[in-house]
């Protein structure tokens, strides 16, 4: 948190109870920062802000915003316009009602930002975490950021109570597509095989699994570049056929496609069973030395009695299992 700064300070009313927080953005782009040059020789690009036909610059505090009435006037709003709006003013998260997860559609979901207790005792914020994560609910709350009205989703990430705005239900185009009018016919079998390439892809969600390719080619690119080297030597590989390319038959695609996946499956189980069966002949060899310290310590154990021997053959098997576990 040490490198994060809060944007917003204010409290998160549930009821009449208030719980301090703040607010920071919870997201940050991870893509490489440019500049705009001229190609030819790398001179600095600069936009100036300038009147239409002239070349005489503007200073920022005098550019207005225009606006077109419904009558279709040119209206001119200022900034001290824009300050007079009647937007809440007080720094105010204020939850209005809590509603089951699965209604709120992941498309309507915008910007999220964390929530950090900002008072000496967090346990009005850890409690109001905790019951949030019991209900299974989202909490819809309504606040203004940068003089803007917003509603947003109040739910738990890890742990930190998370706000995510929402869109307003009129900047979610509606899908309007003439397929959508067509009967289209779809077979059993082909719905059954469809499924059962779902269900042969099924895992769990793990975002660690993907990185940004585009960046890490554009990494090499920029790199190779440096060294005035080639980041992508064309491949001298065959494009695939239009056959590949191009597939008559839904219902054919889609079993090549679960076949496919089998075989990828029994690959990665051979390459396990390859790799424990390596592991395993390495173990005997490590086993059979463990098996004649027991033999030393009987021999001992049958002549002396004494006990010193039989605390020692006792921590033998302690030591194997330790081996199994690892």
């Amino acid at each position: 948190m040490a490198d994060m700064r809060s944007i917003w300070k204010g409290d998160l009313s549930f009821g009449l109870v208030n719980v301090p927080v703040k607010v920071y953005s919870a997201t940050e782009s991870h893509d490489r920062k440019s500049y705009q040059v001229d190609s030819s020789d790398g001179t600095r690009i600069r936009y100036r802000r300038v009147r239409e036909g002239t070349d005489s610059e503007v200073d920022y505090s005098d550019i207005a915003n225009a606006y077109e009435s419904e009558s279709g006037e040119t209206v001119i709003l200022t900034k001290d316009d824009l300050s007079t709006l009647p937007v809440q003013k007080s720094p105010e998260i204020s939850i209005l009602e809590f509603v089951p997860v699965e209604q709120v559609d992941p498309i309507y979901f915008d910007k999220p930002y964390y929530l950090e207790p900002s008072s000496k005792s967090p346990k009005a914020y850890v409690l109001l975490a905790k019951a949030l994560e019991e209900t299974d609910r989202l909490a819809i709350a309504t606040f203004t950021l940068r003089n803007r009205t917003r509603v947003a989703a109040l739910r738990v990430v890890d742990g930190v109570m998370t706000l995510q705005t929402l869109l307003w239900p009129d900047e979610v185009r509606k899908p309007d597509f003439g397929f959508l009018d067509e009967d289209t016919e779809i077979r059993d079998q082909e719905l059954k095989m469809a499924a059962s390439l779902i269900e042969s892809m099924a895992s769990d969600y793990d975002p660690s699994e993907f990185e940004d390719t585009y960046q890490n080619e554009l990494a090499k690119l920029i790199e190779a570049k440096a060294e005035g080297s080639e980041a992508f030597p064309e491949s001298d590989e065959e494009k695939p056929g239009e056959e590949d390319s191009e597939v008559a038959d839904l219902l054919a695609a889609l079993r090549a496609s679960v076949k496919d996946r089998g075989a990828s499956d029994e690959d990665e189980a051979d390459k396990k069973d390859t790799a424990e069966k390596k592991a395993a002949k390495k173990a005997p060899a490590k086993k059979a030395a463990a098996k004649k310290a027991p033999a030393k310590k009987a021999t001992s154990k049958s002549s002396s009695g004494s006990s010193g021997s039989k605390s020692t053959a006792k921590k033998t098997p302690a030591k194997k299992a330790s081996r199994r576990a690892s």
